[in-house]
């Protein structure tokens, strides 16, 4: 298998599951802040901002994309194309799963707020704990990106 095949599908994996994960984990949170608003239409502007928070997975897979463009070129070697595919199928993962848990604790602090409960401070800082690993997994495309060597042009 060409080396610029193997990148091309570590980055695929990585831009397409993080683009998947802020979906379903806006879905997740989207769909309790229904339920909230039915209740009381007062509390949108918070759970439209808790809802929002499972987005940023998607842009991260983005940015890892942007951080590894410069290597896909066709003189790639066959331990870069390694290197990309391993990054961005894990990458993928950590933001997938990420995603899915940030939006679950959103939709669970937003159906307290919609039960009139003051947790909505509460459930952002609780919401920032996965997002942490997906943070990680862009320091980890940062890091991978200047271990492989120079990009070939």
């Amino acid at each position: 298998m060409e080396p610029i095949l193997l990148a091309y599908i570590g980055v695929a994996f990585m831009a397409g599951l993080s683009g998947v994960a802020s979906c379903f984990g806006i879905t997740i949170a989207a769909n309790a802040t229904i339920g909230a608003v039915k209740k009381d239409s007062a509390v949108f502007g918070s759970c439209m901002l808790l809802t929002a928070l499972p987005s940023t997975q998607g842009l991260y897979g983005f940015a890892g994309y942007y951080l590894l463009s410069s290597y896909l070129t066709a003189g790639i070697t066959l331990l870069q194309g390694a290197a990309i595919l391993g990054t961005g199928i894990a990458v993928g993962i950590v933001c997938l799963f990420s995603a899915i848990k940030q939006g679950q604790i959103c939709a669970n602090g937003i159906t307290a707020v919609g039960n009139g409960h003051k947790v909505f401070g509460n459930t952002l800082i609780l919401a920032a704990f996965p997002e942490l690993y997906a943070i990680l997994g862009v320091a980890l495309v940062f890091l991978v990106s200047g271990m492989i060597g120079e990009p070939v042009v």
